[in-house]
């Protein structure tokens, strides 16, 4: 059949070739109307006879100058003949005055049309390189005005503006040459905590102490350089160190956690206050959590809060740095009978980690949906300490509760390519599965040979 214009009429016959041309002639009429943004839109539908056609959908785009910009289908969810009845899901750009004419249209020609609208996702890193772009500084003072106060802009920490850019480009850290006071700094600090941490600090810490005082140069005598702690790390649990200049925002930080990288700084506490810190400084770092970040099962749980922060809502991320808080900063758990002390809050802090283990504080249960809105403080010692169990039931809990942030994907490291793999489609979550196979298989190997 030829149109008048003598072009060779579109392949669709009965209804379908009449609601088409029913939407053209909706089309023609809009196409005076004013106006010319577009909206973005997701829509899913079925057909149940499975006789639709990528077609149809073309010539509805066609006629409405719409932008197809993803189109997938399935067996229906609610088929009982999966073989021939499909959904669809298709993702469209199309003028924001013709999108209710155009949904109509399409209720026409298929079933169960639903729209999907676009969730708006914060960006975040998806290579480790990627991380350059994550250095967004939090202070509560300006170093430059405030001489006198105990954290200056001092020559390391000058040097972390620069170094920090350097992690993943193939360049080694930036070694400090730390001054005789500093030094001394460091020294007094050590020798104070060193004394009480066999009492207080956890297994996993003091184990990773040890290594770090036997490899990696730890002592009373020297402040430990970031490229040999970094190496360290890397050879141990994967972690590595970024050198930063300061308190970074809770996304920035957290988001660099999901690469199995840690923003250190490089600068120390003041002489004047050796025992104290109004921010983060080598001394609670290197103390506090650097032995921590050793243990694979600490690793694995700082790492699983860093990926759940991936696109989260700025209300979400609020609470992860919470659970942050009390868990990495200032946790506690149970060994042996005992409550022993776990976060970096407390090992790099001689008064608090006493009093953390006193009478003092009130101890509560390891309970996430209650921990991420607990208030905290950060000028005193908390009121409340969260125990948990074990770290294997931590990473339990905190996986219940990551299952329930909102958002329209989920994420899985990819360690081979140092990137985070966005499963937001049904072809990448089989890629994981076949590559989860592959390692159960090998495990199972290895299991019959001990059978």
């Amino acid at each position: 059949m030829k149109t008048e214009g003598g072009a060779q009429a579109p392949p669709f016959a009965g209804r379908e070739q009449s609601l088409i041309e029913d939407a053209r002639r909706s089309a023609a009429v809009l196409a005076g109307l004013s106006g010319s943004s577009r909206a973005r839109d997701g829509l899913v539908f079925e057909q149940k006879d499975g006789r639709v056609t990528i077609n149809v959908l073309f010539a509805l785009s066609g006629t409405f100058e719409a932008k197809l910009l993803h189109v997938e289908s399935r067996p229906g969810r609610k088929s009982k003949n999966g073989a021939t009845d499909l959904e669809f899901f298709m993702k469209c750009e199309v003028h924001s005055s013709d999108l209710d004419v155009f949904v109509n249209s399409l209720k026409r020609v298929v079933d169960d049309v639903r729209s999907v609208p676009e969730e708006k996702v914060p960006w975040f890193p998806r290579q480790i390189k990627d991380l350059d772009r994550c250095n967004m500084l939090i202070t509560k003072f300006d170093p430059d005005m405030d001489q006198d106060h105990p954290v200056r802009l001092s020559p390391p920490r000058l040097l972390s503006y620069v170094g920090y850019r350097l992690c993943h480009r193939g360049e080694p850290l930036p070694t400090v040459e730390y001054t005789a006071e500093e030094v001394s700094t460091w020294r007094h600090v050590y020798r104070q905590l060193r004394g009480i941490y066999p009492g207080l600090a956890c297994r996993q810490f003091l184990d990773g102490l040890q290594q770090l005082e036997e490899e990696a140069g730890y002592g009373e005598d020297r402040i430990p350089q970031l490229r040999e702690v970094s190496a360290f790390l890397k050879g141990k649990t994967g972690f590595q160190l970024r050198p930063v200049a300061g308190l970074l925002s809770a996304r920035d930080f957290l988001c660099s956690l999901a690469f199995r990288v840690f923003q250190c700084t490089q600068y120390i506490r003041h002489s004047s206050a050796p025992m104290h810190s109004p921010e983060p400084d080598c001394c609670h770092e290197l103390l506090g959590h650097i032995p921590m970040l050793a243990d694979k099962e600490f690793a694995q749980f700082s790492q699983e809060i860093g990926l759940a922060s991936l696109g989260a809502s700025d209300e979400d991320i609020e609470k992860l740095s919470t659970l942050y808080w009390f868990t990495v900063e200032f946790g506690l758990c149970k060994q042996n009978g005992a409550v022993k002390a776990y976060g970096a809050g407390l090992l790099s802090s001689y008064g608090e980690l006493v009093y953390a283990l006193s009478n003092e504080p009130e101890y509560k249960p390891f309970n996430p949906e209650e921990m991420a809105t607990q208030p905290y403080q950060d000028q005193t010692y908390q009121p409340v300490y969260f125990v948990s169990e074990s770290f294997e039931d931590a990473k339990t809990k905190m996986r219940r509760y990551s299952a329930t942030i909102k958002r329209p994907f989920a994420v899985r490291y990819d360690p081979f390519t140092c990137s985070v793999e966005v499963l937001d489609q049904p072809g990448k979550i089989q890629d994981s599965l076949s590559r989860l196979r592959g390692d159960l298989k090998t495990l199972q190997s290895a299991l019959e040979k001990f059978s």
